[in-house]
């Protein structure tokens, strides 16, 4: 049985984690999420120095809490794209160079197929018949998946503009609400209520696409009843207005997932991703899907947002399925549509080295090697 190291730095979190055959043995993950709160939001430049730092210390992290050595891995897997290219191209660098030190096949995978490959630690393997929700950050898309490892994916709907975890972090700011906005909106929300305020549920019309997302409109909404009270002279209600603007995104996600279940045959929905994480879309999901007879499977919170683990998971799906890696030669591939579980690296440019990288002890033989 292989042993496979994964690394992550696609955004503001950098992951390591090791998984062997479906089971998570340990895992790092630090975040660079304060240091980008007073800019409002992520800044690649700052990521990628952030993930410099810490990339090296989370693979140790991830290696004394698995109780192996280094030398144990037996293949390495990173986040290839997408992501912010800065950020990418570090793992990438540090991941090539783990590969290249160890003497060990190195895959590049593609994130989103990682958030989907997580949950297969806690729940085991997908079934045959499965729908997946994912909903993050940058990315709000429903998808029928089959073997992650080896099937393409099929997507049955995406967002035209918007994902949800956007549409939090741009109602975050509207409110005055501090970065990130997810979490913010979401501690808002328990002192509001939800049916304060009738926001659009959008896209969910008779002619609208069944299984495309738009969070856009919605966010305006958000804006011109913010600017309404202002102008008014009256304080905004934050807690209703987060409340409300919460349940009309859950609302969305919920009807269309079902819908899409339905439609498929699927008696299992998967949901994954940051926005996964929150407690009142986990909450509607589960109540829904039981009454529709659907087995809902979502990762524990700390699973959902990005992390080393997803990848080590893809990564070993990858070995175990028999999938040929991707050798040492390109670079990361920062916009890649989601069409299966691995990424063919770009050829190298010099983007790649305006970024100081770090220092990666070979295992081996105890030297220092430098990607």
């Amino acid at each position: 049985m292989s042993l496979v190291l994964g690394i992550e730095t696609s955004c503001d979190e950098t992951g390591a984690g090791l998984v062997r055959d479906g089971v998570l043995l340990g895992e790092g993950l630090a975040s660079s999420a304060d240091e980008h709160a007073r800019f409002g939001g992520v800044v690649p430049e700052v990521a990628a120095r952030a993930h410099v730092s810490a990339v090296t210390p989370m693979v140790r992290a991830a290696v004394e809490a698995a109780g192996v050595s280094l030398s144990d891995v037996d293949a390495v897997a990173v986040t290839a794209g997408p992501g912010l290219s800065p950020a990418l191209h570090v793992g990438v660098a540090a991941a090539k160079a783990y590969a290249a030190a160890l003497d060990v096949p190195l895959y590049g995978v593609h994130h989103l197929a990682g958030h989907a490959a997580v949950d297969v630690l806690e729940h085991g393997p997908l079934p045959d018949r499965c729908v997946c929700l994912i909903v993050s950050g940058g990315h709000t898309s429903l998808l029928a998946l089959g073997d992650l490892a080896r099937d393409p994916v099929e997507h049955l709907g995406d967002t035209v503009d918007d994902a949800a975890g956007e549409a939090f972090d741009k109602v975050a700011r509207l409110l005055g609400l501090p970065y990130p906005g997810g979490p913010s909106v979401s501690r808002a929300a328990l002192d509001g209520d939800p049916a304060a305020i009738a926001f659009p549920r959008p896209m969910t019309g008779p002619r609208d696409a069944a299984f495309g997302f738009s969070f856009s409109g919605l966010k305006t909404a958000v804006a011109r009843h913010v600017e309404a009270a202002q102008d008014a002279g009256r304080a905004v209600p934050v807690p209703d207005v987060a409340a409300s603007f919460q349940m009309a995104v859950v609302d969305v996600l919920v009807r269309k997932a079902l819908r899409a279940c339905a439609e498929r045959g699927a008696d299992t929905l998967l949901m994954v991703g940051g926005v996964a994480a929150n407690r009142v879309l986990r909450t509607e999901m589960e109540r829904a899907c039981a009454a529709a007879g659907i087995t809902l499977r979502v990762p524990v919170p700390r699973l959902c947002t990005d992390n080393g683990a997803m990848i080590a998971a893809l990564g070993d799906l990858l070995v175990r399925d028999g999938v040929a890696p991707a050798g040492l030669a390109g670079t990361a591939v920062p916009t890649v549509p989601l069409t299966g579980a691995t990424i063919t690296f770009l050829p190298a440019t010099g983007e790649a080295a305006e970024y100081p990288l770090p220092v990666v002890p070979h295992a081996a033989a105890g030297s220092i090697i430098a990607p």
